[in-house]
C-alpha cells in the first residue's frame, strides 16, 4: 500500500504533468506506479504527453516529499484516495480534470446519494444569513450531504447551520490539511472532521495561496449533484463555483436578490442569463430535484424480471431494483459498462417505460 501511495503522491508532484495528464496516463497504465516504470520512448510517443511531459516523468527521482507526506498521513490519520479507488468520489470521476489524489479526514460518504454545494459571498448580509440558515433548516429531514469551501460568510454560515440541524457537511480547502484558513474557523473545522470532513488536493505544508482557491471551487463543484448560490457579487468565487457546475453538467441554483442589492447582483445575473434556475426556499430546490421521495414506504416491492431485455439493459434493471433510484455517476461505477452502453441502454429502456430520467442524473425504475 506505502508502495502504491508513494507513486501516487508523486504522481501529483511531477512537473508538467496536471490533473488530465494524470488521469489519461492512469486510464493507461492502470497505476501510478506503472507509469514511472513505463518506457521513455512509449511516454514521448503519447498521445497528448509528449517528449517535455515523459522527461519530467523520467526525471523524477527524488521521493523525499512523498515519504513524507506518507509519515504526516499516517501521524493524523488522513485518508488518500486515489481516482482508482473505491471510494474515490464518483461524481468527480466524470469532471474531465478532476484531481488524481485527494487527502480525506473525516467520516462523510464521499458518495452519498446526494450532495448539495452551498456557496456565497465572503460579505454576506443579514438577509443571507437568514435565508442560508433556513434553507439549510429545512433540509434537516433529508440524508443530504452540504459541501462549502470553510471560507468567511455563506461558506461558514452553511457549515454551522449543516452542524446545528445534524447534517453532514464537508469543507473543501485550499491548502494542506496541516492548516485551516482562515484561523477563525478552526474550531469549526475540528466540528466537521467529527460529522463529516476536510477535504483537499493539496499536500501539508501548502500555503492558501491565491492560485489555489479557484481549483479547490472545481472539486466543490464537482463533487455534488446541485450548486446552490445564496447570495453573490457579480465576481467572485461563487460566480466561478457556478460556471464549473454548468460545465459539468451539475444543477445550477440561486436565490434571487434585490435589484439594486450589490451582494446579489451575481444571483440575479444567473438567473436572468439562464445559468441558474431561481429558487426561493429548499421546498422549492427539493421539488426541482425531485428528491422528495424518502418519504415513500420502504418495503421494496417484488419486480419480475424482464427476461427480453438485452444484456446490458439487463444490467442497470438489476442496480435499480436494489435500490429503485441511482445517480448516472454511480450507475457508471457499478455496472461496469462503458458511457455510450449506458446511455444506448438507458434510452431503450425509457423508450419501453420501464425507466424514467429525473433532475439531478437520477435514474428511476417504473413499478
Amino acid at each position: 500500500m506505502h508502495s502504491d501511495l508513494l507513486y501516487q503522491i508523486a504522481l501529483t508532484l511531477v512537473p508538467n504533468i496536471g490533473d488530465v495528464h494524470a488521469k489519461a496516463l492512469v486510464n493507461i497504465y492502470g497505476d501510478a506506479q506503472s507509469i514511472f516504470k513505463a518506457k521513455r520512448k512509449d511516454l514521448d510517443h503519447m498521445e497528448g504527453i509528449g517528449i517535455v511531459r515523459a522527461r519530467s516523468i523520467k526525471s523524477f527521482t527524488d521521493f523525499s516529499l512523498p515519504e513524507a507526506e506518507i509519515k504526516f498521513i499516517e501521524k493524523y490519520k488522513i485518508t488518500p484516495l486515489f481516482i482508482t479507488d473505491d471510494n474515490y468520489p464518483k461524481r468527480l470521476l466524470n469532471c474531465y480534470d478532476s484531481p488524481s489524489l485527494l487527502y480525506y479526514r473525516g467520516n462523510a460518504n464521499l458518495n452519498n446519494s446526494k450532495i448539495i454545494s452551498i456557496v456565497g459571498t465572503r460579505n454576506n448580509s443579514d438577509y443571507g444569513k437568514l435565508i442560508c440558515e433556513k434553507f439549510i433548516e429545512e433540509l434537516q429531514a433529508e440524508n443530504i450531504l452540504v459541501v462549502s469551501g470553510l471560507a468567511f460568510g455563506i461558506d461558514t454560515i452553511a457549515h454551522k447551520a449543516a452542524l446545528k440541524n445534524r447534517l453532514q457537511t464537508v469543507g473543501v480547502l485550499g491548502h494542506g490539511l496541516d492548516r485551516i484558513y482562515p484561523q477563525q474557523n478552526k474550531v469549526l473545522a475540528r466540528q466537521l472532521t467529527e460529522q463529516g470532513g476536510l477535504l483537499t488536493e493539496f499536500i501539508s505544508n501548502t500555503n492558501p495561496d491565491k492560485q489555489n482557491f479557484p481549483k479547490r471551487n472545481r472539486i466543490v463543484a464537482g463533487l455534488c449533484d446541485a450548486v446552490i448560490i445564496i447570495e453573490s457579487g457579480k465576481k467572485g468565487g461563487s460566480l466561478i463555483t457556478a460556471e464549473l457546475g454548468n460545465g459539468y453538467n451539475k444543477d445550477v441554483f440561486a436565490i434571487p436578490g434585490r435589484t439594486n442589492d450589490s451582494k446579489s447582483e451575481g444571483c440575479n445575473y444567473l438567473i436572468k442569463n439562464n445559468k441558474a434556475a431561481l429558487i426561493d426556499s429548499a421546498d422549492d430546490f427539493l421539488s426541482m430535484m425531485n428528491w422528495k421521495l424518502s418519504a415513500k414506504t420502504a418495503v421494496k416491492k417484488q419486480r419480475e424480471l424482464f427476461i427480453e431485455l438485452l444484456p446490458d439493459e439487463k444490467v442497470i434493471i438489476a442496480i435499480l431494483q436494489q435500490q429503485e433510484i441511482i445517480q448516472i455517476d454511480e450507475l457508471y461505477f457499478k455496472s461496469k459498462l462503458s458511457s455510450s452502453a449506458i446511455s444506448t441502454a438507458l434510452l431503450m429502456l425509457e423508450m419501453q417505460g420501464l425507466v424514467i430520467s429525473l433532475p439531478g442524473k437520477l435514474y428511476k425504475l417504473v413499478i
